[in-house]
């Protein structure tokens, strides 16, 4: 076990220094002058060749690549992300601002795609009618086959134009997070059922559900007590990968309702090529990526003791 931990964490390691220095290659090699960039966002206005290089200096733009590396990555081990050429803010500030908004839309999003996924999953494999079977089973790939940006749009015309029951735009609160909300957890609880039932349906056939029902348990008891645990591993790693989608989604979803948060930030960065901004988002989407994946790593040998000694066993086979 303390072996498997060890990895994990490595592992996790291995991934947030991969994504700093993929974003960091990926940004030093566009063709335009972030501080340029910065400088002729208001027209009319003169800019000072001697404060531009002011600038340069002041972000180490001006340095060779190799040493810009190595400062951005030493001060990112230390907390500091380094300040927005735009605003001259601190990165870490910048998105300490916009995090509360996108992680409670982005939490009620998670918390609605596991709870729908796993309903739809539960219902279609405890189900003996095939027909309620069929029509559960074909919900997934029906959600999971929409944009999101569709998705968003048709839940603000049917629940805030029509049916007025939610704000449309801004909203705060739950009555202002909810479609949104809904927005990203559609396709991520479609792909949550779709493993999850699969998953189901392989355990239910082994033979200690047999013994179960020898024993005199209800169906449904034995798919609660002695199935659903087992087959939660695959759907609880498949959850862990979608957290980065959710992040990813949240920038069309913020735009799409009008909302604040990480996404409107990432979206303002990325269109003034604000470096350090956009390199801090980076960095702390991996961050929170690699943290709840870790977790799941550490989970799923409390639900299913068999991964630590599969991994285990592929280990001793490859030495």
């Amino acid at each position: 076990m303390r072996r498997y931990v060890i990895g994990r964490i490595l592992q996790a390691a291995g991934v947030l220094w991969a994504a700093f220095s993929l974003s960091f290659v990926v940004l030093y090699l566009l063709p335009s002058d972030p501080v340029e960039l910065v400088a002729n966002s208001t027209p009319g206005t003169p800019v000072d060749a001697a404060a531009l290089a002011e600038l340069r200096t002041r972000y180490g733009l001006d340095q060779p690549v190799w040493e810009q590396y190595w400062t951005a990555i030493s001060h990112a081990v230390r907390g500091d992300l380094g300040h927005s050429i735009g605003s001259g803010q601190s990165v870490t500030g910048a998105l300490g601002e916009a995090l509360p908004a996108t992680l409670a839309l982005a939490s009620t999003a998670l918390l609605f795609a596991v709870l729908g996924g796993t309903a739809v999953a539960l219902a279609a494999s405890y189900t003996r009618r095939p027909w309620l079977r069929g029509l559960l089973t074909a919900l997934p790939p029906l959600g999971a086959s929409m944009p999101t940006f569709w998705v968003g749009l048709i839940l603000l015309q049917v629940f805030s134009f029509q049916l007025r029951l939610v704000p449309a735009f801004g909203g705060t609160g739950f009555s202002g997070t909810v479609l949104p909300a809904l927005t990203l957890a559609i396709p991520v609880g479609a792909v949550i059922a779709q493993v999850l039932y699969s998953s189901l349906v392989t355990t239910w056939r082994q033979p200690f559900v047999e013994v179960a029902f020898a024993k005199g348990a209800s169906r449904w008891w034995v798919q609660l007590r002695h199935v659903l645990r087992p087959a939660a591993g695959p759907a609880l790693t498949v959850s862990g990968l979608w957290v980065g989608t959710v992040l990813a989604g949240s920038v069309v979803v913020e735009t799409v309702f009008a909302r604040t948060g990480i996404g409107r930030l990432t979206q303002e960065a990325v269109l003034m090529q604000d470096i350090p901004v956009v390199q801090g988002i980076v960095t702390f989407a991996a961050l929170v990526f690699v943290s709840v994946n870790l977790l799941i790593d550490l989970i799923l040998p409390l639900l299913d003791p068999r991964v630590v000694q599969h991994r285990s066993s592929k280990e001793r086979a490859h030495a």
